[in-house]
C-alpha cells in the first residue's frame, strides 16, 4: 500500500493515475481491510486531489461488487443518487421509485446512514419516520418487500428493492467512519453508486459537476450497463428538475448523448413554492405519501411524473417521454403506485419494527 500511496500521492505535479490492476491492489487493501486507517485517509485524500481516473473508479466498483450481496431476479433500473441525502429540496426520486415500480419495472434504491458532504435527510431517516428499524433490517426482510410490492401491480411485476450498503456491502459499512472523520467526497461516493445490487442494465445515475461526465460514460460503459442516464439534477442527485430544463447525457454502446430536459416541452413546468418548507424527514415524507394518493403540491407531483417519465423511457417502457407522462399519471391517481408504497412499508414495518424507545427518539430528533 505504501508503494501505491506514493504514486498517488506525490503532489500536483508527480502525481500519476493507477493503472487498473495497481487500482484493484489498492481497493482490495481498503475494502479489505489490511490497509492501516491512516494509510487509507491518505489514499482518499490523495486520490481526490489528484482527480481519481476511470480505471480506478472501475477497480473500487469491481472489488465492491465482488465483496456484496447481489440480487440478481428481476433486471430492472438503478436509482443511483447520493449517499448524502437531501438538506434543501424534494426527493423526487422516491414517489418516482413507486410509480416505475407500478409501471411493472423493477427498481433498486440503495443508500447509507447520512454520510458527508451534506449530511442530508436520507432514506435510513423516513424509515424511522415509518417506524422501521434501519439498523435491524435484514437483505431477507428487504428482497421480501420488493416481493411484495411487485405483487401490489395488477400484473405482479415490478417491485422496490432497498439495499442498505452496510449490509448489502459490507466493506463500504466498515469504512463509513473514517468517512465522517474525512469529512469530504472521496472515491467511494461515486464507487458505492454502482455496486448494482440487482444487477440491473439500467442505471440512473447522479452528478454534481459536468467535469466529470466524459469520465463516468467510460466508467458505466466498461462496467456493461445497457443504458444509463447521467443527470445534473436537484442537489447533485438523480432527479430532473420542474422549475427549470436539466442537463442529461444517455451513455449507449460508448456513444454519449447531451440533450436538454425541458418540463415546458411537456407542460409541465411548475414554480416552486415561494416558502418552500425546511425539508425534514417528515416533511419528506409527508410529500411523497400525499403525491403517492394523487396529491401534493403541484410542483412536486409533476415532478415525479416527469421523473418517472424519463425512467421509463430510459429502460424502453414507453417510446417517449410523453407517452412516459400519460402512462405515469393513471398510475398515481388511482393508487396503484399508493398500493404498491403501502405494501413495501407494511412488510418492512414487520420485519424491522422500530422499537418505542427509539421512536421516541426518532420523533425528538425530528422535533
Amino acid at each position: 500500500m505504501i508503494d501505491l500511496l506514493k504514486e498517488v500521492a506525490r503532489g500536483k505535479r508527480g502525481a500519476r493515475d493507477l493503472n487498473y490492476e495497481e487500482s484493484v491492489e489498492a481497493a482490495e487493501a481498503i475494502l479489505g481491510g489490511r490497509s492501516t486507517p491512516a494509510q487509507t485517509g491518505a489514499f482518499l485524500i490523495a486520490e481526490r486531489l489528484k482527480l481519481e481516473s476511470a480505471e480506478e473508479l472501475e477497480a473500487f466498483v469491481s472489488v465492491c461488487r465482488r465483496q456484496a450481496y447481489r440480487e440478481c431476479r428481476h433486471p430492472g433500473i438503478d436509482f443511483a443518487g447520493p449517499y448524502d441525502g437531501r438538506q434543501k429540496t424534494f426527493w423526487a426520486s422516491l414517489p418516482t421509485a413507486f410509480v416505475v415500480a407500478a409501471a411493472g419495472l423493477p427498481v433498486t434504491l440503495h443508500g447509507s446512514a447520512p454520510l458527508p458532504p451534506k449530511y442530508g435527510v436520507v432514506l435510513h431517516d423516513l424509515l424511522r419516520i415509518c417506524r422501521i428499524d434501519p439498523l435491524s433490517l435484514s437483505r431477507a426482510s428487504s428482497i421480501a418487500a420488493a416481493d411484495a410490492s411487485a405483487a401490489a401491480v395488477p400484473h405482479g411485476q415490478g417491485g422496490v428493492l432497498f439495499a442498505d450498503s452496510a449490509k448489502w456491502c459490507p466493506p463500504l459499512g466498515a469504512l463509513h467512519d473514517i468517512r465522517q472523520e474525512l469529512g469530504m467526497r472521496t472515491l467511494l461516493n461515486t464507487a458505492e453508486k454502482l455496486v448494482d445490487y440487482s444487477c440491473s442494465p439500467y442505471l440512473v445515475l447522479s452528478v454534481f459537476h459536468n467535469t466529470v461526465i466524459d469520465r463516468l460514460a467510460r466508467l458505466v460503459t466498461r462496467l456493461g450497463y445497457r443504458k444509463s442516464l447521467i443527470v445534473q439534477g436537484v442537489e447533485g442527485s438523480e432527479d430532473v428538475f420542474i422549475h427549470r430544463p436539466t442537463r442529461v447525457h444517455t451513455v449507449e454502446n460508448g456513444q454519449i448523448e447531451l440533450d436538454l430536459l425541458d418540463p415546458e416541452m411537456y407542460g409541465l413546468d411548475t414554480e416552486l413554492p415561494d416558502d418552500e418548507a425546511a425539508w425534514t424527514a417528515r416533511a419528506q415524507l409527508d410529500m411523497l405519501e400525499a403525491i403517492l394518493q394523487g396529491g401534493g403540491h403541484m410542483a412536486y407531483y409533476n415532478q415525479t411524473l416527469l421523473n418517472a417519465a424519463v425512467r421509463l423511457h430510459l429502460a424502453g417502457a414507453v417510446d417517449s417521454v410523453e407517452q412516459g407522462i400519460y402512462t405515469a399519471k393513471p398510475l398515481l391517481d388511482d393508487g396503484t403506485a399508493w398500493n404498491v408504497y403501502t405494501a413495501w412499508k407494511k412488510t418492512l414495518q414487520d420485519a424491522a419494527p422500530l422499537g418505542e424507545q427509539a421512536a421516541r427518539e426518532a420523533a425528538v430528533w425530528e422535533a
